[in-house]
């Protein structure tokens, strides 16, 4: 068996980023940018004033409070034409243009108005409730770095930058596969020897929310031929994942059935629990991943595996997430040598400090307590017991569970 991080590694060493397509800025949202995306304007595009009230030269204020004559308006997007003069001001509303010759604004709440004049009750400085031109960003000035999956708040950010294309990376496509003569399909009659696939569900799900296009292709039997005749219509993805047939038992084929038809084995076998029987090769030139058949110890590989998969196909970096903390909920015993990951709850104690409570039943054929998980608890092999209050090492199962 070899470790997690060794598996990773491997994983991830013959992948690289797959083709770039261009898409209009309304249908960039989950997309990761091939390209670093380059502002086409300034933002703010001239100075402006960032409160209501008066613009004016701060040197007329040095005898606070002063009376000005208001000389005229700025208003967002009516910006006056004039210049202000030494002792004058001009009526400004927040995003209005500062007029030439003003050097502060002097919010109204200082101000008493009266018809053609202000009185200014308070000393401001020079740059005083200014908004500097560019001080967002500048035109040429590189906005967001390729690699960079977008969010909303990205897709607001391009919109003021003027951008309407982007250079995005391919969705990959991936073939998922299950196999068993005991699996039956959300619907269909259900003997008391037949199970429900929710794995390939579960993972094509998974593939989508990473913004891959997953393809199903089916339930094969505990048959090698039949196994291997709907693995042969992967051709054209990006990543071939099966589901079952993993381990060593009479009736797990998978590397008997693909085998013939060119699977080559990279690994086999992970010091990690759930999820030990896992396969990792290419199927031709598509890499192959071939998860555990139990449903919780699929979906935790593939957080584990499939996702940093997806995320380099995809040209994102880090390709694994990166580790978090949090405190331990509960005592837990001693490890052993594998690496364990227990479904766990978060939560915050008096102090701020998230809490991670792992589950009292750890079975990984539970597919409920992984539904209710916010996180896995990462125990590294040989790992001594922990009291409640320790730091110990979590990976969010959803992103932006917590800070890392």
């Amino acid at each position: 068996m070899i470790s997690v991080e060794e598996a990773q590694r491997r994983v991830l060493e013959p992948l690289s980023p797959i083709g770039i397509e261009r898409v209009s800025l309304v249908d960039g949202l989950g997309r990761v940018l091939a390209e670093d995306v380059v502002a086409r304007l300034s933002h703010p595009p001239a100075d402006v004033s960032s409160m209501d009230g008066y613009a004016l030269r701060a040197a007329d204020l040095a005898q606070a409070p002063a009376t000005l004559p208001v000389v005229g308006e700025s208003a967002a997007g009516h910006p006056f034409a004039g210049e202000v003069g030494p002792g004058q001001a001009v009526r400004i509303f927040t995003g209005a243009h500062l007029p030439k010759g003003a050097d502060a604004v002097a919010m109204q709440e200082d101000c008493q108005a009266a018809p053609g004049q202000v009185t200014v009750k308070v000393a401001v400085k020079p740059g005083n409730f200014i908004r500097k031109a560019g001080m967002d960003f500048a035109a040429g000035q590189v906005g967001l770095s390729a690699g960079r999956r977008l969010t909303a708040r990205d897709i607001g950010l391009l919109a003021s930058m003027n951008i309407c294309w982007l250079s995005v990376r391919r969705r990959p496509k991936v073939a998922i596969l299950s196999s068993g003569d005991e699996l039956a399909l959300p619907g269909d009659p259900v003997g008391p020897e037949r199970i429900i696939s929710s794995n390939s569900i579960g993972l094509c799900a998974l593939v989508t929310a990473l913004g891959g296009q997953p393809f199903d292709l089916g339930i094969a039997p505990d048959d090698p031929a039949a196994l291997a005749a709907l693995a042969q219509q992967s051709k054209g993805a990006d990543l071939v994942v099966t589901s079952g047939g993993a381990s060593e038992g009479e009736y797990d084929h998978v590397k008997a059935a693909l085998g013939p038809i060119g699977l080559e084995v990279g690994f086999h076998k992970i010091a990690m629990r759930p999820g030990k029987p896992l396969i990792f090769g290419r199927l031709g030139q598509m890499p192959m991943l071939g998860l555990p058949g139990n449903p919780v110890s699929a979906l935790v590989t593939a957080q584990l595996f499939l996702k940093p998969m997806l995320r380099a196909l995809m040209g994102e970096s880090p390709a694994v997430s990166p580790l978090a903390r949090a405190r331990l909920g509960r005592d837990i015993g001693a490890n052993d040598i594998r690496q364990d990951y227990l479904r766990a709850a978060l939560s915050l104690n008096g102090d701020g400090e998230w809490v991670a409570t792992p589950f009292d039943r750890q079975d990984s054929a539970m597919m409920s307590a992984l539904a209710k998980a916010d996180l896995l608890v990462v125990r590294p092999p040989k790992a001594p017991p922990a009291q409640a209050g320790a730091w110990v090492p979590v990976l969010p199962l959803a992103d932006g569970v917590l800070n890392t």
